[in-house]
């Protein structure tokens, strides 16, 4: 407090203050001092400067130092021209005439400063101004569980946005007339229309609107690769760091779950035919809960014990939460779907038996059968394929042994064959389940990898060791015949492959061994011949997967339909999804054709 004597406060020269509206200055200068002299007393030796109404984006404040002795400006707003000084102030403690000033200021982000005042309205920013502000809010980071205490457990890594960082990212989207991110969406959500809600904190109706076309936000928000398909195409990633759309969705889906604000939708119609659906993955789940909207009768076959299919047994809990996947899972028995688990298409019935129970069959299997490199000494003890090491670890729960019955796979120095989603979720639950050492043996560098960045990045922060451009050549055994280590050899990248991708070429005599007691497989997966032998009149592609038509999904058997990995080989949660849609679509279009008369003889 100065004292109570009347002193000169004067802004320093080099402030500037600007109003969005006019884009006119609010400094008023006069020919001699550029100032109006106005006597007065400022409550503070300094100003402080904020940006308003978007403080809490950027969290900056500014002050400027004013020396007692000095003129204040009288600044006057060129919207209602009206002074921005408060004449009206007297001192708390003397109650001597005061003169207070608040100015609202942005910070060098931003071309211009903002005002506000009391007794002037905010004038509100153009089009091209909220352009500018919003490309400048940085994209906003999700909390996280500390890498040196995750590893010792099996929770969740991300925790979530919360609202503040959600209202935040979602004021980062352009609003774009042509939104191209709904193009990268294999099942074609309305992005900028969920953002837009989220923005406006309508975050439940934000959830409905995605569940328009996605029924499982929640899965697809933690485990899509949104990098590669709608953020890839981001307007605002031209220049910055493209909107979080992945971490959006799955925000907006965990509000309406854990608020309890889920939704079961009633099924007015019935069209009394019914589809048989094989598999409980992600592309079934879509088919299922499409056709149960569109009023048919849903059954899903699932050949193992729990539902879910590779949600369930291939995805660690760390990174998809099985309590998730069972939530989305009993909204479609709400709706009305019937799940039949341990029924092996195939096997315990074949295609033509539901045929002659159901009017349409579904098959999404996905492609569940273990690739091997067939290197000598592959029948070690401790080599596990991928599949059959996370099935144990998730679907068995071999991690809470002996909580459950199935022992996990042991091994001190663990190596992970393989670059993508599979190999890191392999990687990662060893580290979690006590191995000291574990390395992930890649054939091309860093940059062909074809795991999420995301996951890399998690994968690294975890310990995890990468030997890229090495590629293994043969196992060594112990006198027990237990793995002991990996003969490899160093590669380097060549001319493109058929794939786009530089072709890894060997180096010669540049072969050396990898220590270790348990060895991961993880190179990829082919479809489970059980279903193709007891239907032999459905055809399969050159690769030795379904034949479908591209348009439709349906198999050379007719009303038979078929989609995701079981069509296309492993492909991505949304993409199989993408695929339940289109068949579901098309399911319906052919069912719901009038049936045409026999003609007379």
């Amino acid at each position: 407090m100065l004292n109570q004597d009347v002193k000169y406060l004067k802004f320093k020269s080099y402030l500037n203050i600007y109003c969005p509206h006019c884009n006119n200055t609010l400094n008023v200068e006069s020919k001699e001092e550029k100032s109006v002299n106005f006597k007065a007393i400022y409550k503070k030796q300094e100003i402080d400067l904020s940006l308003s109404p978007y403080l809490d984006v950027f969290d900056i404040q500014a002050s400027i130092n004013i020396e007692p002795d000095h003129l204040v400006d009288d600044l006057i707003c060129p919207h209602c021209n009206t002074s921005l000084i408060n004449k009206d102030v007297k001192c708390g403690e003397c109650e001597s005439p005061v003169g207070e000033v608040t100015i609202f200021a942005a910070t060098k982000l931003l071309p211009f400063y903002l005002c506000t005042k009391q007794g002037c309205e905010w004038h509100g920013l153009t089009k091209r101004d909220e352009r500018r502000i919003k490309l400048k809010i940085p994209r906003q980071a999700m909390p996280e569980q500390d890498q040196k205490l995750r590893v010792h457990n099996h929770q969740e890594v991300p925790y979530g946005y919360t609202s503040e960082l959600a209202l935040l990212e979602a004021g980062r989207c352009l609003q774009c007339k042509n939104p191209q991110c709904v193009l990268g969406c294999p099942v074609n959500i309305d992005i900028p229309a969920f953002i837009a809600l989220v923005a406006e904190e309508k975050f439940n109706e934000a959830a409905k609107k995605i569940k328009e076309t996605n029924v499982l936000p929640a899965v697809c928000g933690r485990v899509c690769p949104q990098e590669s398909q709608c953020e890839e195409k981001c307007i605002v990633g031209h220049k910055d760091e493209p909107v979080a759309i992945g971490r959006l969705e799955r925000f907006v889906a965990d509000f309406e779950r854990k608020m309890e604000l889920v939704e079961i939708p009633v099924i007015k119609k019935d069209t009394n035919k019914k589809i048989a659906v094989v598999g409980s993955g992600p592309a079934g789940l879509t088919l299922a809960a499409d056709m149960r909207q569109k009023g048919y009768g849903v059954t899903i076959f699932e050949a193992l014990h729990e539902t879910g299919g590779v949600l369930t047994y291939g995805i660690p809990e760390f990174r998809l939460p099985k309590s998730i996947v069972q939530f989305e899972i009993n909204y479609l028995k709400e709706i009305g779907v019937r799940f039949e688990l341990n029924h092996v298409i195939g096997n315990v019935l074949t295609v033509d038996e539901l045929l002659e129970h159901f009017d349409a069959v579904f098959v999404g299997v996905g492609a569940g059968l273990p690739k091997f490199m067939n290197l000598p000494n592959e029948s070690l003890g401790n080599i596990f394929s991928s599949n059959e090491y996370l099935t144990r670890m998730n679907l068995m729960k071999a991690y809470k042994f002996p909580e459950y019955d199935t022992p996990k796979p042991k091994g001190n120095k663990v190596v992970v064959i393989g670059g993508g989603n599979v190999a890191m979720d392999c990687a990662r639950t060893a580290i979690r389940t006590g191995s000291a050492e574990v390395t992930i043996v890649y054939r091309r560098s860093r940059h062909e990898l074809p795991a999420r960045g995301e996951e890399v990045h998690h994968t690294e922060e975890e310990g995890v060791k990468f030997r890229l451009l090495t590629n293994p050549i043969k196992y060594l055994g112990t006198d027990h015949n237990t793995v002991k280590g990996l003969e490899c050899i160093q590669m380097e990248l060549g001319e493109p492959d058929e794939s786009g991708r530089r072709r890894p070429v060997p180096i010669e005599n540049s072969e050396f061994t990898i220590e270790c007691d348990m060895a991961i497989v993880a190179i990829g997966t082919g479809p489970n011949p059980i279903i193709f032998q007891s239907t032999p009149d459905m055809e399969l592609n050159k690769w030795g997967y379904i034949h479908t038509d591209p348009d439709t999904l349906e198999t050379t058997k007719e009303f038979v339909y078929a989609g995701g990995d079981i069509v296309t080989g492993s492909a991505t949660v949304i993409e199989a999804m993408g695929a339940g849609r289109i068949a579901a679509n098309a399911i319906h279009a052919k069912l719901s054709k009038p049936k045409k008369k026999a003609k007379k003889k």
